[in-house]
This record gives structure tokens, C-alpha cells and sequence, in this order.
């Protein structure tokens, strides 16, 4: 159980989603430490939809790629990086989530800075802007610095680092300039001490052009081709989802077979009815089915924007990128009889500008003359750029355009971000990275009183509307839902639409009121969402007994601080309990908080491996289910053999969290035994369930009842003073080893060529006789080298032996079994009889 000072997160509900660059194995490490520290986390897989957000504190995403985000955003509720977890760890405390945010618009959130010898008020400029952008200011050099700003590279702070070979960055401060007169982060490389090509380079020097990913399959509203899926064992984008086709795409039958065939296979559905649809796909930013749908909150984009969905199988919002949502039959108002020419802009980027130019409503020309407007550039070196000046046209780069676009209203061109451009950077580099604004096209394009027509309750955002809906729809809804259950986080009273139970579930003990800093969202978002709601407030009335509901009703969701919310789950009220608009729902409500409240608090932890039932493909919902059944008998399932207190496997295995959990004394069950507690509906004595494997006794040569005995007296030193090393590539895999041999007190290094030490603090090896005094500890006397009898392995070996005798040593190069043996059996042994020579090795590849 976490102690009063490591529950740091215990006032936190938080929600994990994963994603490419957030694996279920990542997310599961993130989750426990979570719950070691006080916090109740939720796993959501790839695809999967995130329950209600109005439950949960935080969400940790490394992207803003998921459906629920703009509801997030709306609720203010943080969306932060699992960084956000380890640096409020390292400083005791929350740290402020907008440093962690995942949204690009803050381009500078990965970004850890250190000033060295720059002008004071540089400084200052550097680091107020760094922070404002969602980046962190280090007054020192450290592990966690990327970039350090300087003017030379002998200065004290690039000493350090060049010397101490960390990953960091040392750059000119022109290059923070650059990135925050243009709101983007662009390429450092240019800025790079000790050479800086800005500095090097003469103007006429070609600029090379690197690659831009913002705008694969985002460069034209219209695509030629129906891509071909991405095969992939995740979960599909399409997965439950019903998708409506808009007859104003113009697409012929068979094309429209074809689309239809690709999202059957991917477990979506084509629908006609725009009320019930996940997704609407459509040309143009008008006709009811868009604004019905806008106004539903449902994902509208365009033939582009699907066929991304096919080609990576991964959501991205269709606001993300401009050309992926329906365009508008006129332009933007002030871009009629405008006249562009491009420059400078190659590939991809020029095609995705001469289609925004004419989505926009201006002309894109190929030649430049002077009845032309505007030049749009990329960087201001070429003949196009001087002739345009002396026409005395307008000469901006593209974000000009794209923000045009985006607030559907021209931006003067006389505003220096647009007539930026920095040295040796094409700014093609980062085109195609402006969003959509919806408040913009909310009040462009589907504006009206969305009371007046029935819409439903529940969004496909998880965002609750209070507006009328069809008796019928709301049954559907209501029987659809999943019940609550005490293993996720419950909340706010609020109807949502039916969320796919999540892979993962992990929620610890309750009592705990959130008290934590609010998402620093934009104003204009918390403006929009009130102003939203003085729309709705004719249908507020329909909904008095809803908004008196347990837990209440509030637009984007509730806090665990939340005055009223407290109340209700403290009893502190002497007024009777409201009697709920819907009874079924009410009392899955209350039902839930009795079970919070009634859950026992943990009597073991208990680490478990080789759980037959749980093992294979497709039994993560069993393996997560019966989890929250024994967190609710007082077992807390642990992944950290040094949390447990108890270990269940169906034998005497060799995995490194068997074998690890014995070196901390944990108590040795079998599985049986959480069979027999889920059966049962009550926590057993887990005396009545020992391990009992005869045979690996013997094979193994230990006995199951010595080693918990043997366990608790070595307290974890039974290798300590030991340094052992491994091969590459040796079988298991090094870490596995490394966590054996540390669990017990030990070193463990890769063996490279050369020896290495674990601990800087420790003296280096020495060609001294007298560098360490002599004693009759094997670490002293003795190396070891982990290995296997292979041709591959063994040319590793005269290396080592020649460099542990050069230090006065012994080297002993042994197999695996001579540390699995001790460690599972907590007991020494001699290294003779697992000792390789060269007339073992076997011709062989492992």
C-alpha cells in the first residue's frame, strides 16, 4: 500500500491512452507507478472510445490524436505527456501540465533549455518564450536540457557538455528568434554550433529542403485514388463506427462499393441517417446533413481525410489539417480577384498551397506578373521575390494563407510573421501545420438555435448537450450503455453515448477529492462553451430533474473538487437525496459509490505469472475483469516483484518475475489460488494454497521451503559486491538478467570489448595491484561473464579474459544457469560446474 508520502497522485483519476508511441506495455508500467503513488489510472486502447472525460482529472496521451480531445479541451480538463508523471515525481509535487502538453500548437513542449553566455535580456526573451510555448527552463546543465543557447561553443556550459557527451543541442539564439516570430518550430540544424550554416553560408547557397510529414495525403481535397488499408493487429479506426457518405461527394456506385467494402472490413457500417452516424464525409460546408451533423458534434471531413483514416489507421481529427474538411462554394471574403504565384515551395507543399489558394476563393497563377497580388514564398531568395518587390506586390510566406483560411477572414499582410523569413530554412518545411478553428466555422457556417431542433443527448464526443431528443433515441442509448462498474472511474451523473469498455482498468482506493490545477485552455474555448450554453437554455428547463440528478450535470464534466460533488459522496448534506430523472440510472450511481465505499482495503500484493487463463490473445477483458474482482476481495495485482508481498504461479518457473519476486521473500502461492478466490467471492487464506512442484525441486536442486527463509536473510545482498557481465544478444535479453542480478544486490554490465563500470562512484579498474585491497570476497577475486556455448558468444571470451587478468583478476565465464540457480534457490553456489571452455562450443546460432 503507497505510504502517506509517495501518494502524490492520490486526489488524481487519470485516463491512459494508447498510441503508436504509447504502447500497452508502456502504459501498463505508467499505471503502476500511478498506483504506487496514490493515483487511479485507466488504460484506453488503440481505437477504443475514452469514457466520459468528465470523470477523470488528467488525461496522458503523446498525442491529440483521439476523439475525445476537443471534449477535453472544452472541459478544461489537462491532456498532459507521460513526462508529466516523472517530473512531478522528481519535484514532489503537480508540476503545471501546459509544460506537457501534447498539442503542437505549443511547438516548443519538448523542448528543455539552458542559457550560457548570452546578453541578460536575451536571456529573458529566450526563456519567457520557451515557457509560454510549453517548453522548460533549466538554469543548469543536466540530463534533461535538449538545447543550450549560446554564442560559442567554448563556453563553459558547451564545455560540459561536449565533455560529458550528453544529447544536447548547442544552438544560436537566433534560432529561438526564428521559431517565435513564426509561431513554429523550424529545423535547428542551420543554427548548430560550432559551424552554424546561417553564419557560414552566403545568401545564393542553395537551401536544402528536408521532408514535411504534415502533409502526406493532407495536399488536395480531392484525392484520385482509394488508398490500400494499412494492415496493422491493432484495433481498426473503423471499428463500430457508421459512416454516411453526402451525395455532393459526386462518387459513382462502384467507387462507393468499394469504400464500403474497406470499412465492413474494418467493423464500421455505411448509414444514411445523419442523426446516427459516427462520421460524415462530404465536399462542400453546407446542406443539412453538414450542419446537422456540425452541430451534433459529430466528425465531419471530407474523401482526403478518409482515406488517411484508411492509409495509417489511426484518428486524427478532420480540423487538424485544412484540406481534410469540406470546402466552401465561395471563398473567403476579401480573397475574390486576388491573384497568387508561388515560390519556392517544391513537392507536396506547393501542390497542397495552389489547392488551399483555390479553396480559398483566389486565383493561384503559374508565372508571376504584375497584375499579381501577392507572392507566396518560402524563403526571400529568388528572382520572383525581386521582381515582386519592384512591382511593389505583397510578398508573404504561407502562413498568410493558412491563417486565412483557418479564421475565413484575410489577414493583413503587413503583420511581420507573415513577411518572416528565416536564413537558410524553406519554409515549406513546416507547412500544413495550422488547425481549423471550429468556434470560426460554428459561427460562419452552422450557427442557429440548436434548441429548436431534437439533437441527442449524448455526443459522439462524450459532450453532453441538454436539448430534446427522441424518446426513442434515448431507450436506444440507456440500453446500449454498459453498467457501471466499481472498476472505472464514475462521476458526474452524466447520460453518455456507449463507450467500448477499455482493455485495461486499474482504479485503487477512494476517498480522494481532486484538488489539482485545471487545464490552462484558451479563453476563447471556455468563452464558446459558455456561450453554447446560454444557447441551450429554453431546453435547461426540460432538464430540471436531470440537472438535479446525484453528481449533477455541467457542461464538459465535474472534478472530484468539486463542492456539491463532495457532499454527495460524504453524506454531509442533511437534506434528502434528489430522486433521480431516470431510476435504472440513479441507482447504477449510488450502486457504484456504495462499492467504491465498500472496498476493502488491500491485504496483499500480489505478483502474478504463467495465470493460464489469462494467457493468449483476446483474454485481456478476462484478465482485466477478474483484476478488479480480487482488488475487491483486498488483492492488488502488482507488475514490481519489490511491491509484492505474495507470488502465484502454476510451478516453479524461470521468468525474470518469479525469480525476482523470490529475492524479496514474497510469499509463494499457487494459481489455484486465485482461482479459488474468484470462485469463491472472498479473499481465502493463501496458506491453503502452496506451490508444490516436486520435480522442479529436484531438476533445480533446491527446496520451495527454504527459499523464502534463505530469501529474508540475505535481504537482497546475496550478489552484493558481485560485478557480472553478459554478452550481447545473450538469450532472454540483458535487462531481464540486469533486474535478476540488482534484485539481488549485485552489478550486471553488457559486455562490449571492454569492462565498464555500473557505479561512477566507484574507482576505476586499475593496473595497480594495490588500487583495491585484496579480501577472500569472490568480487574481489573474481568476474564473471554470462554466456552460452555458441560460436558467436565465444569470440567474446579472450577478450575478456585477457582484459580481467590485465586488472589482476579471475575471469570466469559461466552459463546462465549458475545465476538463475542462486537466485531462485537464494543460496551461492560455486561457479566450477557451470564453467565454459572452448571444448564446448557447439556450431551454433542462438
Amino acid at each position: 500500500m503507497a505510504t502517506e508520502e509517495s501518494r502524490l497522485f492520490d486526489q488524481c483519476c487519470l485516463c491512459i491512452i494508447c498510441s503508436t508511441d504509447l504502447p500497452r506495455e508502456a502504459a501498463e508500467q505508467l499505471a503502476t507507478t500511478l498506483e504506487q503513488n496514490g493515483g487511479e489510472p485507466l488504460i484506453v486502447q488503440p481505437g477504443a472510445e475514452v469514457p466520459d472525460v468528465g470523470k477523470f482529472s488528467h488525461l496522458i496521451s503523446t498525442t491529440i490524436d483521439f476523439e475525445a480531445y476537443d471534449t477535453t479541451c472544452d472541459a478544461l480538463i489537462p491532456v498532459v505527456k507521460p513526462q508529466w508523471v516523472n517530473a512531478s515525481l522528481s519535484k514532489r509535487k503537480l508540476v503545471n501540465p501546459r509544460q506537457y502538453s501534447p498539442d503542437p500548437r505549443l511547438f516548443m513542449n519538448d523542448i528543455v533549455v539552458t542559457c550560457g553566455d548570452i546578453p541578460g535580456g536575451d536571456k529573458d526573451a529566450i526563456i519567457g518564450g520557451v515557457i509560454a510555448k510549453g517548453g522548460l527552463y533549466s538554469s543548469r546543465v543536466s540530463q534533461m536540457v535538449t538545447h543550450l543557447v549560446d554564442l560559442t561553443a567554448d563556453s563553459d556550459k558547451a564545455r560540459v557538455v561536449q565533455t560529458k557527451n550528453l544529447n544536447v543541442k548547442i544552438v544560436l539564439p537566433h534560432w529561438f528568434d526564428d521559431c517565435l516570430k513564426l509561431g513554429r518550430r523550424i529545423d535547428e540544424r542551420p543554427y548548430m554550433l560550432p559551424d552554424p550554416e546561417i553564419l557560414r553560408e552566403g545568401p545564393d547557397t542553395p537551401i536544402r529542403l528536408r521532408q514535411n510529414k504534415d502533409l502526406v495525403g493532407a495536399s488536395t481535397t480531392d484525392p484520385a485514388n482509394l488508398p490500400t488499408p494499412h494492415s496493422s493487429d491493432r484495433r481498426s479506426v473503423f471499428q463500430g463506427k457508421s459512416i454516411m457518405l453526402s451525395p455532393d461527394l459526386g462518387i459513382g456506385s462502384h467507387l462507393q462499393e468499394s469504400i464500403q467494402s474497406v470499412l465492413e472490413q474494418g467493423g464500421g457500417k455505411m448509414t444514411s441517417n445523419v442523426d446516427s452516424a459516427d462520421m460524415l464525409i462530404c465536399r462542400y460546408r453546407e446542406g443539412f446533413a453538414y450542419r446537422t451533423a456540425s452541430r451534433l458534434n459529430i466528425d465531419v471531413g471530407n474523401l482526403a481525410w478518409l482515406y488517411r483514416l484508411m492509409t495509417f489507421n489511426t484518428y486524427t481529427s478532420p480540423l487538424r489539417r485544412l484540406l481534410h474538411y469540406p470546402v466552401a462554394r465561395t471563398g473567403i471574403p476579401g480573397f475574390e480577384g486576388l491573384k497568387i504565384s508561388l515560390s519556392n515551395y517544391v513537392g507536396e507543399a506547393r501542390l497542397y498551397l495552389e489547392n488551399l489558394i483555390a479553396a480559398s476563393g483566389a486565383e493561384c497563377t503559374k508565372t508571376l506578373k504584375q497584375e499579381n497580388t501577392h507572392l507566396i514564398t518560402a524563403h526571400g531568395n529568388s528572382e520572383k521575390c525581386t521582381a515582386a518587390k519592384e512591382w511593389g506586390l505583397e510578398v508573404v510566406n504561407h502562413l498568410w494563407l493558412e491563417d486565412s483560411y483557418a479564421k475565413w477572414k484575410l489577414q493583413p499582410a503587413s503583420d511581420p510573421r507573415y513577411s518572416h523569413f528565416p536564413l537558410r530554412t524553406n519554409l515549406g518545411e513546416v507547412a500544413g501545420q495550422t488547425r481549423l478553428d471550429r468556434t470560426v466555422l460554428e459561427q460562419v457556417f452552422f450557427a442557429s438555435d440548436v434548441a429548436r431542433s431534437p439533437t441527442r443527448q449524448a455526443q459522439g464526443k462524450n459532450q453532453v448537450v441538454v436539448a430534446v431528443q427522441p424518446p426513442e433515441k434515448k431507450r436506444k442509448i440507456e440500453e446500449d450503455a454498459p453498467r457501471a462498474s466499481h472498476g472505472t472511474p464514475q462521476g458526474n451523473g452524466k447520460t453518455s453515448r456507449p463507450a467500448q469498455t477499455p482493455a485495461r482498468s486499474r482504479i485503487m482506493s477512494e476517498g480522494k477529492e481532486n484538488e489539482t490545477p485545471s487545464s490552462t485552455s484558451s479563453r476563447k474555448s471556455k468563452d464558446a462553451a459558455t456561450a453554447r450554453l446560454h444557447e441551450y437554455a429554453p431546453d435547461l428547463a426540460l432538464y430540471e430533474k436531470e440537472r438535479k440528478r446525484v453528481g449533477g450535470v455541467i457542461y464538459g464534466g465535474r472534478r472530484k473538487s468539486d463542492e456539491d460533488r463532495v457532499q454527495a459522496k460524504k453524506r454531509v448534506s442533511p437534506e434528502p437525496e434528489p430522486e433521480p430523472e431516470n431510476e435504472s440510472d440513479g441507482e447504477q450511481v449510488v450502486e457504484t459509490k456504495r462499492q467504491k465505499k465498500s472496498r476493502p482495503p488491500i491485504a496483499m500484493h500480489l505478483l502474478i505469472t504463467g495465470y493460464q487463463k489469462w494467457v493468449g490473445k483476446g483474454n485481456e477483458k478476462k484478465e482485466d475483469a477478474d483484476k478488479r474482482a480480487l482488488r475487491d476481495l483486498g488483492i492488488m495485482v502488482v507488475q514490481d516483484a519489490k511491491r509484492s508481498t505474495h507470488v502465484a504461479a502454476p510451478s516453479i518457473l524461470r521468468t525474470t518475475k518469479f525469480v525476482n519476486a523470490l529475492a524479496y521473500g514474497s510469499t509463494i502461492v499457487s494459481t489455484d489460488f486465485i482461482t479459488a478466490c474468484l470462485k469463491a467471492d472472498e479473499l481465502l487464506s493463501p496458506a491453503d494454497f502452496p506451490l508444490e512442484d516436486k520435480e522442479a525441486e529436484e531438476r533445480y536442486k533446491f527446496k520451495l521451503d527454504s527459499v523464502t527463509a534463505n530469501a529474508k536473510k540475505n535481504k537482497n545482498k546475496m550478489l552484493q559486491g558481485y560485478r557480472i557481465y553478459c554478452v550481447e544478444d545473450i538469450r532472454g535479453g540483458f535487462d531481464a538478467f540486469k533486474s535478476i542480478v540488482e534484485a539481488n544486490g549485485g552489478e550486471c554490465l553488457l559486455f562490449r570489448g571492454r569492462l565498464t563500470l555500473a557505479n561512477n562512484s566507484r574507482r576505476e579498474e586499475s593496473d595497480d595491484e594495490e588500487s583495491e585491497p585484496e579480501d577472500d570476497h569472490p568480487a574481489r577475486r573474481e568476474l564473471f561473464l554470462l554466456s552460452s556455448a555458441s560460436t558467436k558468444h565465444s569470440r567474446a571470451w579472450p577478450r575478456f579474459r585477457q582484459s580481467v587478468l590485465d586488472i589482476k583478476k579471475t575471469p570466469r565465464i559461466v552459463r546462465v544457469d549458475w545465476l538463475l540457480d542462486m537466485a531462485m534457490s537464494q543460496s551461492t553456489r560455486a561457479a566450477d560446474e557451470y564453467e565454459l571452455t572452448e571444448d564446448m562450443i557447439a556450431d551454433m546460432e542462438e
